[in-house]
């Protein structure tokens, strides 16, 4: 006699993964970077930091994602050369504050294709678009028959000036725009790099992620980046400016002693 074999047991099927609301609901983006902290030493010959992110988009209209990373902001001085009776000399020195020390905009396409000039202007976004302060500095003058009318120092030449300093951070690599720096490498899924030079300033970065639908802004996701030195130089460095005049005397016994030993061996010799 065959027993009966026992019913097999039922089914059990996994319950479905839940979304969240916002990922359901609305167009939004989600970003991360592979290294939130860069250590500077002797031997920093600069970096690459993979940044990358996901798109969750619930409809059929295209996004496109913008990445703007912005370092410390750092005062920049200018001086432009002057011709004065045949001779050229440097004109007076002019001072920018809050120009940042890094600036990189990277996209899935021209930024200009993605945003309208006002939108790219009211957000900040470009290098067109970065706000620079002025000089402080103001004189008064007569015009149009008015009296003590207050007039920037810089007066029409403040777009050239702005423009220099721009040209010369690109020039060190340390402003950058790239219309196919964001590259999409799945359904929803993108990365972009950036590219940190040895001579970037230390500091602390900011990173705003722009997601964009119609030439609207529709989500931003933030992120910081840390650039600090390590090892001696950090050291060195923290003396130097909590200590200034200390380090100021200790460089000049140095160098004093240097040229006494110097000296002292080619005479020697």
């Amino acid at each position: 006699m065959i027993a009966a074999l026992p019913p097999p047991p039922p089914t059990i099927q996994a319950p479905a993964p839940e979304r969240s609301a916002a990922t359901t609901g609305q167009v939004r983006v989600a970003a991360a970077m592979t290294d939130a902290q860069v250590r500077v030493d002797s031997s920093f010959r600069g970096a690459t930091i993979v940044l990358y992110g996901a798109v969750f988009n619930p409809t059929d209209a295209p996004t496109d994602v913008v990445v703007v990373v912005r370092g410390p902001d750092a005062p920049v001085r200018l001086v432009k050369k002057t011709r004065n009776m045949g001779v050229w000399l440097n004109s007076r020195p002019v001072l920018f504050e809050g120009a940042p020390g890094f600036y990189m905009t990277a996209s899935t396409r021209s930024l200009g294709d993605i945003a309208d000039f006002g939108q790219l202007r009211r957000l900040g976004v470009g290098v067109d678009h970065l706000r620079i302060n002025a000089p402080q500095e103001s004189r008064t003058v007569t015009r149009y028959g008015v009296r003590d009318v207050v007039v920037s120092r810089l007066g029409e030449d403040y777009l050239d000036w702005r423009r220099a300093v721009i040209r010369l951070r690109e020039a060190a690599a340390l402003y950058n725009t790239d219309p196919d720096g964001v590259e999409f490498v799945d359904q929803g899924l993108f990365r972009a790099e950036i590219d940190l030079p040895a001579v970037a300033p230390t500091g602390q970065y900011f990173a705003e992620v722009w997601l964009f639908q119609d030439g609207e802004p529709v989500s931003v996701s933030n992120l910081t980046l840390t650039v600090e030195k390590v090892g001696i130089e950090r050291d060195i460095f923290e003396f130097a400016h909590n200590r200034p005049w200390t380090y100021g005397i200790l460089c000049v016994l140095l160098a004093a002693l240097t040229g006494w030993l110097a000296s002292r061996i080619f005479r020697r010799s």
